[in-house]
């Protein structure tokens, strides 16, 4: 018979358990979905970091024109600075020449049109009027943008183009020409596109009020000769027009200053996330030094610039208001007083 006999090492033999597979597989499935959660937040997080930081960081560059690009480029500016390539002509040795492009935001009366001839005095500089007056350009956004882009690519030709070695190229647009209808679609092509906005307005609404009567007046009898001009290069042709003097409503006189009012209010909400400068036409006509706050805005070389253009309406606002005491009496006491003692060169 054999005896059993136990031996100390026998206590420490025990038999591991079963692993069950299906529940290691979870918990490595559970932790890979844990660690992939963490990795999408972080990249998500860094993403809107950058987008409030700086919206334009994730502006598409056009690398095509790369090598043009050169070190005294910062890299916040490269959004604003272009190399067009247009469809209708060669840029040939300015093919590297940056081109900043610009837009003169206005209202009717403002004195835009004096104001852009003095920017196209400047030989590197192209700005091309009023290019959104006509209806069939600014129908729907689609057709804006087709414009927009056309002025630039450089395409857009007209009496003011400088071609191939413009350092900046714009054109001129007014609130009521379709601006304020697409602002949020507009603001978002000019932030998307790097544009330089120039808004110019009027601070006495009451003059611009007298121009624009005064221009609706001249269209309609034209008494320069049968033809309606809006500006003037001589004496001769200011003083004529001049002679016009229009009869204000004064029932919807405050009323109708207080609505421009607020548009130009409206304009500079509206476009405030834009690289803009805002500019008064009595502030560049006391201040020359204004037009070289501009030039250094488009990051232009300094010039000294000039415009033939000769002003219509000038001296005391007594002499050009047909029901002067009507007016005087309506505007006394509000807060649109001031526009009646204004600087008579204004």
């Amino acid at each position: 018979m054999e005896i059993l006999r136990w031996k100390p090492q026998d206590a420490l033999v025990t038999k591991a358990p079963k692993k069950n597979p299906l529940i290691l597989r979870m918990v490595v499935l559970l932790f890979a979905m844990v660690c992939g959660l963490y990795i999408f937040t972080f990249c998500i997080k860094q993403t809107n970091k950058l987008r409030d930081n700086n919206p334009l960081k994730i502006q598409v560059i056009d690398r095509r024109n790369w090598h043009c690009r050169t070190a005294q480029t910062q890299e916040w500016d490269f959004p604003y600075v272009h190399f067009p390539q247009p469809e209708t002509f060669t840029r040939q040795e300015c093919a590297c020449n940056p081109v900043r492009f610009f837009v003169i935001v206005s209202m009717q009366r403002s004195g835009s049109g004096w104001f852009e001839t003095l920017l196209n005095s400047h030989i590197n500089l192209s700005s091309n009027g009023e290019i959104l007056g006509a209806q069939d350009r600014r129908r729907n956004v689609s057709m804006i943008f087709k414009t927009l882009d056309q002025v630039y690519n450089l395409d857009w030709l007209s009496s003011a183009s400088k071609n191939e070695c413009s350092a900046a190229v714009g054109f001129k647009w007014m609130l009521n020409q379709g601006l304020i209808a697409h602002h949020e679609a507009i603001a978002d092509y000019f932030n998307r596109r790097g544009v330089y906005v120039i808004f110019l307005f009027r601070r006495n609404l009451l003059r611009r009020l007298v121009s624009v009567l005064a221009n609706v007046f001249d269209k309609n009898s034209k008494p320069l000769n049968g033809t309606h001009k809006s500006h003037v290069h001589s004496q001769h042709e200011a003083q004529i027009l001049a002679k016009y003097k229009p009869t204000l409503n004064a029932t919807v006189l405050v009323s109708h200053l207080r609505a421009a009012e607020q548009t130009v209010a409206k304009a500079l909400e509206y476009f405030k996330s834009t690289r803009h400068i805002v500019l008064y036409y009595e502030d560049i006509v006391r201040n020359s030094t204004k037009l070289i706050e501009v030039q250094e805005f488009l990051k232009l070389p300094q010039r000294n610039l000039t415009s033939l253009q000769v002003k219509i309406h000038s001296g005391p606002m007594s002499k050009q208001i047909e029901n002067w005491d009507d007016v005087r009496k309506t505007l006394k006491g509000t807060s649109y007083e001031n526009f009646l003692h204004t600087d008579p060169r204004l």
